[in-house]
């Protein structure tokens, strides 16, 4: 038989779906099933970006360029300006998402076995990003007892090596929640060109910054315009993560030259998408004043209702929509997949997403989950309330 190769057999599983065969099943035994380990928001896509597809006049559903369409990324750096972020239609490619941006950034900037230092926990798929990339990820671990904030900055230099290319960064982060302050933010900002290092910031989430704090962006960093990359998608802002548009923008012409080249290979972004999230821009700002004041009401309610819990620590989020919540077990793995299979409360249980898969240190985060709040208060509380019936007489 044909083997396998050694890259797709060290490709880590998705620690977000790889237990969803057993909530298929409890959904089939009749079980209601709470979700809370994707962040798959409830909030509805708005309007006007649902109406641009449906009343398109195409007679074709071309090709638009690879770098997605002129008109579309002069939208994209107007939005931007309104964020004090100044950048010009030529700095932006239009991607398959955000994930094929981060992919286009590595392969763009890093070769084989080169490094990047990235605090964790960390979205779990830069695992799968750094494998399929043939790079190497470099952990510098943030702690739930400071509530995930930097890591401090001696622990960055000190893993620089002649192999490190760039740091990245999750700002609000996924799946902590935590907010980079600018002291922070220009803290990394001087590191990486001291060292002459990239900064690659995913930025995805920079809409949901709660309690009065404001999202400072690595692009409005005078001085590093050679150094920064920025990651973006209209998936969690406007609630499209179905449409699969991300952008990759820097000021690097290098960089911007050579990830166009990854972007012509995959011939272009999808048309309709680009449709959608060009109305998309469009939206009110009321849409996104009414979703924050949302999500920080359910953040409230589920850090609140956790509290509750004896022996649990839990890290309060100033942005996104996830928390990581420690748990008194040891292997939140065995506990997430038991919830579905052997537990329920009147018929009802929880999917959470165990935290390890978002550390590359083995043996870190074994008895933490992620919980996305992407749930009605109501549900959230349903939800907490299972787990603190759960731990009553979960074993290890």
């Amino acid at each position: 038989m044909p083997k396998i190769s050694l890259k797709g057999q060290s490709m880590p599983q998705s620690p977000i779906r790889k237990l969803v065969p057993y909530a298929e099943n409890a959904h089939k035994q009749g079980k209601t099933v709470y979700y809370l380990n994707i962040g798959q928001p409830d909030i509805k896509t708005p309007q006007i970006a649902l109406d641009a597809v449906k009343i398109h006049s195409l007679d074709i559903l071309a090709y638009t360029r690879s770098e997605g369409s002129e008109e579309y990324r002069k939208k994209i750096a107007g939005y931007y300006y309104k964020k004090q972020i100044h950048v010009t239609h030529d700095d932006i490619i239009v991607t398959t998402g955000g994930s094929e941006a981060l992919l286009f950034a590595f392969g763009s900037i890093m070769d084989t076995d080169d490094e990047i230092i990235v605090p964790e926990p960390f979205y779990a798929n830069y695992n799968g990003f750094s494998t399929a990339s043939n790079v190497n990820i470099v952990p510098v671990i943030s702690k739930i007892e400071d509530n995930f904030a930097l890591p401090p900055i001696e622990e960055f230099e000190k893993l620089i090596t002649p192999k490190t290319k760039a740091i990245l960064i999750c700002n609000p982060g996924n799946p902590t929640g935590y907010l980079y302050s600018k002291e922070e933010i220009k803290q990394l900002a001087s590191l990486v060109k001291k060292h002459d290092l990239f900064l690659i910031a995913d930025e995805v989430y920079r809409e949901f910054a709660y309690d009065g704090h404001s999202h400072y962006s690595i692009m409005q960093e005078q001085g590093i315009e050679d150094n920064a990359i920025m990651i973006d998608s209209v998936s969690k802002r406007y609630s499209m993560c179905g449409a699969r548009i991300g952008y990759l923008v820097s000021k690097n012409k290098a960089v911007i030259q050579t990830a166009l080249k990854f972007a012509q290979a995959r011939l272009s972004p999808p048309t309709f998408a680009q449709i959608a999230s060009e109305a998309a821009l469009e939206t009110p700002q009321s849409y996104f004043d009414d979703v924050i004041h949302e999500y920080v009401d359910r953040r409230n309610i589920l850090i609140e209702e956790l509290q509750k819990i004896a022996g649990i620590k839990v890290a309060k989020p100033n942005g996104a929509f996830y928390c990581v919540v420690q748990l008194p077990i040891k292997n939140a793995d065995n506990f997430a997949q038991w919830l579905l299979e052997h537990f329920d409360v009147n018929g009802e249980t929880v999917m959470v997403a165990p935290a390890a898969g978002f550390y590359s240190t083995p043996g870190v985060g074994l008895n933490q989950i992620r919980i996305a709040y992407v749930l009605k208060k109501e549900s959230l509380i349903k939800a907490v309330n299972i787990i603190k019936e759960a731990l009553k007489v979960y074993k290890d």
